[in-house]
């Protein structure tokens, strides 16, 4: 997963140009036609998000703006690549003028060895399938 970190101006609303959004729009052209992306979105500021704050059962909520900008997310991709080492080639061709992206590795059902259980796994592909069903 490939984090883009908020700015300033990302949490001000300020929104691509229309030269950026074709940048952007290209530059996922070409991660679709190498099959690299699975997904991606950018997000609204915080001011119109709610953070969540589990304490045993004790739930709070907490309405935005949220103040450290740079620990907000203003968008993320989903890409499928072979190695960490493809998934930095590829940020390093993303138009941003400025900005920071983060690159997480997502889980794999092999990460979570003997507790990710036949039965559980089995739960998890049944869950997977009704997913693409409604999306498809």
């Amino acid at each position: 997963m490939v984090l883009v970190k908020a700015s300033e101006d990302s949490e001000a609303g300020v929104l691509p140009t229309e030269a950026e959004l074709a940048d952007m729009s290209s530059y996922n052209e070409q991660l679709a036609e190498a099959g690299v992306i699975l997904a991606g979105e950018g997000l609204h500021p915080s001011d119109r998000g709610v953070r969540l704050r589990y304490s045993g059962r004790d739930r709070t909520i907490r309405d935005g703006p949220f103040t450290e900008t740079k620990e907000l997310i203003a968008g993320f991709w989903l890409w499928q690549v072979s190695s960490l080492a493809e998934a930095i080639e590829w940020a390093k061709r993303i138009p941003f003028p400025d900005g920071e992206v983060e690159i997480r590795p997502v889980f794999e059902a092999e990460d979570f060895g003997d507790e990710f259980t036949t039965e559980l796994r089995e739960r998890e592909a049944r869950l997977r399938a009704q997913l693409e069903a409604q999306q498809g």
